[in-house]
Parts: C-alpha cells; structure tokens; sequence
C-alpha cells in the first residue's frame, strides 16, 4: 500500500536537521517513508490531501509514568514540603498508591492523552503492570519502550522532616533479572512497536554494585538504560554526602554515563543555584559521554523549579530530549513549557527558541532511544506522522508553522496521527475509545484511591488535609 500525503508544510529532515518544505509530497510504503519532495508523479494507492495542514513527524516522549497518572491529579498541585526542598517525591508521592486495575485503567487514558497531543513513541517507567501495558500499546497502536524499573532499597519520611532509606538484603538483583526477562519476553512484540531496556529506578535507592552490574548487562545486551538522577535537592545532598561525588559523576564512576544512558530530570548539577555546588563540571561530563537528559520541564514548574538552563545544557552539546513525566501527557504542552522557562531562566527571549524545543522533541528522542529511523521525515525513516489544521484559531495566521504550533498550538489543531504507517487519530479521536466513558471511570478510580490516602501517610492525614480545596465549600446558611 503506497499512499501519497500532499501538505502545505511539511517539516521535513535534510543535511542532519529540520527544513520547511512547503506544498510538500511524502509517500508512505507499509510502515516506511519512502519518499520526500515536491512533484511526486509515480503510482500511489491512496492520496490524503494536507493542502491545507501542517505535516510533522510524530514526537517522542522519553520519560512517562503512565499507571499513576492522571489519578493524582488535583491531588498534588499547589502542595509542597520546604523541609524537603518542595519535592513531593519523599512524602506525597508514597500516599498514592492503586490496584493494578485502577493503574491500567490511568494508562489507558494516558496513553489517549499522548496520541491526541502527537507523541508516537513514549517510554513508560516502573510500570505497575508492565505486561498489560504491552497489551494497551498494542491494542492502541502507539510505539512505546516499557521499562519495569528496580532498585535496592526505597525512600521514606517517617515523619515529614527527615528522608530515611532502607535496604535490601539482595542489592535489587531480582529487580534487575525480572527487567531482563522482560527484554526478552516483549522486545519486538507487536511488529516491532514495542520494545524495552534497563531501567534502574533511582541513583539514590540503587547500589554503586548494581549500577555496575546495569552498565555490564546493558553492553552485553546492546539496549539502553534510563535512571532517575539529579532530581531533588535532597537527593543531590544525599549522592554528594555518601559518595563525595555529584550524581553526575556517579553515574561515570560506575560505568553507566554513556550513550546509551538517559537520565531523567538530570536538573539538580553543579552550577544550579539551588544545589550550592558552584563546582564542577557535570555538563561537561554529560556532553563529552554522549548521555542524554530526560527533561520534563512542567512537572518541576508546578513545584516552582527549573532547570538552570534548558539553553546551558543545549550549549555545553548535551543531548536533551523531553518528557511528559505524569500529567498532563501533553509533549506540545511540555514544548511550550521548555521554551517558556528557558527564556525565563535565562532573561532572554532569543533562547530556547521554537526550533530548539521540537528539536528536543523529536531528533534528540530518537538520538536518546539510539533511532535514526525517528524523529524525522525522511526516507527511510519510519512512517510516524502527524497532520495539525493551519485554518483554526490555534494555528491561523501561519507565517513560521514551527513558532504557531510551539506557542500557540494545542492538541485539538492535530487532527491526524499515524503510527509505524498505521492511522491511529483521525478527526482528533483516538479510534474505538469512549472518552466520556474513559473520563468518568478515572473519576470512580480515583474515589477509591482518596479515603485509603491515612493508610499511607505518616501522620494518618486525610486527603482534606493533605490537600485542602482551593476554596471553601459553599454551606446553606
């Protein structure tokens, strides 16, 4: 089947990067580009006609949580603990725990949420389910990594001033075995739109052992790796405390910063102002391995940080791809967020440009991921596709497609998304999903979740308390 897209843009990849091709052909073969130009006159089975879109390729997410987001939603804004640098990691997070139903019911929806904001490719991280994970991908038709996470120990705040860790008698070593067998299980399934790597959980719940032990496995196996690093002050303070050493320069001690490595978050490195480490060179060390960052820029905002800067890491030549974390699952929102706080940060309007941010959202992914076949519309590159309308309020007037849709855009301008060849939005609906239906059963998942809230927390709080509502609740006099 050989299907011609005509396009009045049509962000095109050529000479190793992005070009704008305006009234554009692009020919699908199977799930394959095959050609890229203007004026295409051989055979076509079918014709979609984008004279009057914009054609991109489909953006990649490389850090996603998907079985507990969207459930705390409303739950965790406009909340944080200063004894913990406002990190809700050590004391919020550990309150919202879910059945494995209820999670592959989040990951349902958050998997909608990704097609309907462009992203093709996602890797999930420390799935509850993993295995019907694989079937929700496959069923959904979305290209997606899935890495069940493992560590040696886990976090804790006793008493919501102090973050404890406990240990693990087996160094995480069945974690990590699990995570193999999972490679070899699912890598390829679904004709080839699902596959895995190694996916230690954090640098401060893993042993420097078991760190080394992923660097080995990861070669010998030729996958990559992904650990959360460099995302907490308290984290920060913890890695330097115990090994003298950033997290950063962990990471390179124990072998593991490299090009197969993609660290998430990877905000808190020498140099932010927040760390108080004004020494060293993390971004040096970063550029020179040739790792990648995670960077998922909204869910820090929202708890009043950045990453110092988006435009520093971009200049020191660090591969930094972008993320969407938890919710919303929205990688044109995160673009926009990226941009935004870059400038910001920086106080600089010229940083962090349009260019920039979507590079960051397809071509670094897919250099992250180790795929030349993504990220990109060119031949030979797989046939992830989207088609956003340019006659809407989000996109019209269109002088630079790129700046609209960075700035400007949101996920209901997109009106057509394509995976691996196969059409999987059209019309912006996500095809066999009831979305009411959808929306109304994360409602019921998350009651369930609430009341059992004093179940985990510390000091036995009620999720009103924990989370009082932004206004009073009106009462009859």
């Amino acid at each position: 089947m050989r299907t011609l897209i005509q396009a009045r843009y049509v962000v095109a990849y050529r000479d190793g990067g992005h070009r704008i091709l305006e009234h554009g052909h692009v020919v699908i073969e199977g799930n394959a580009i095959v050609y890229v130009g203007r004026d295409y006159r051989g055979p076509v089975d079918a014709r979609l006609d984008g004279s009057r879109q914009l054609l991109t390729p489909g953006l990649i997410s490389v850090h996603a949580h998907l079985t507990n987001s969207p459930l705390t939603k409303s739950l965790l804004e406009d909340r944080g603990n200063p004894l913990h640098y406002f990190s809700n990691l050590y004391e919020y997070l550990n309150v919202t725990d879910t059945t494995p139903e209820d999670g592959l019911l989040a990951a349902r929806a958050s998997l909608v949420e990704l097609l309907k904001s462009g992203v093709t490719t996602v890797v999930e991280l420390g799935s509850l389910v993993p295995d019907g994970i694989v079937g929700l991908a496959g069923e959904l038709g979305i290209r997606a990594y899935i890495v069940p996470t493992y560590r040696s120990g886990h976090w804790s705040s006793p008493d919501g001033r102090r973050v404890v860790w406990a240990w693990r008698e087996d160094g995480g070593r069945p974690g990590l075995e699990r995570n193999v067998e999972f490679i070899r299980k699912h890598d390829g399934a679904h004709g080839g739109r699902i596959r895995s790597f190694l996916g230690p959980a954090q640098i401060d719940t893993c042993t420097p052992e078991l760190l080394r032990r992923t660097a080995e496995l990861a070669e010998s196996l030729d996958v990559p790796v992904q650990i959360h690093a460099a995302q907490s002050v308290v984290e920060f303070q913890e890695i330097t405390r115990r090994h003298g050493k950033t997290p950063v320069e962990l990471l390179a001690e124990v072998g593991l910063l490299g090009p197969r490595l993609i660290i998430g978050h990877c905000i808190y490195v020498s140099g932010h102002p927040e760390a108080r480490y004004p020494s060293g060179r993390d971004l040096e060390l970063l550029a020179a391995s040739g790792a990648s960052v995670a960077h998922c820029p909204w869910v820090f905002a929202r708890r009043g940080a950045a990453m110092h800067s988006y435009p520093r890491y971009l200049r020191a030549g660090v591969n930094v791809a972008l993320g969407t974390d938890t919710f919303p699952q929205d990688l044109l929102h995160e673009m926009r967020c990226a941009a935004v706080l870059g400038k910001l940060v920086e106080g600089d309007p010229r940083v962090a440009t349009a260019a920039d941010v979507f590079a960051s959202a397809t071509l670094a992914g897919a250099r992250a991921l180790r795929r030349d076949d993504l990220g990109r519309i060119a031949p030979g590159a797989r046939a992830d596709l989207l088609l956003f309308d340019l006659e809407t309020l989000g996109m019209a007037p269109v002088r630079d497609p790129v700046r609209n849709l960075v700035f400007s855009a949101t996920r209901q301008d997109l009106d057509t998304v394509i995976v691996d060849g196969r059409t999987v939005v059209t019309g912006g609906r996500v095809a066999g999903i009831d979305e009411a239906r959808l929306a109304r059963d994360l409602q019921a998942a998350a009651e369930r979740l609430w009341p059992k809230i004093p179940e985990r927390d510390w000091a036995k709080r009620r999720v009103e308390e924990i989370s009082p509502p932004s206004f009073p609740e009106w009462r009859d006099a």
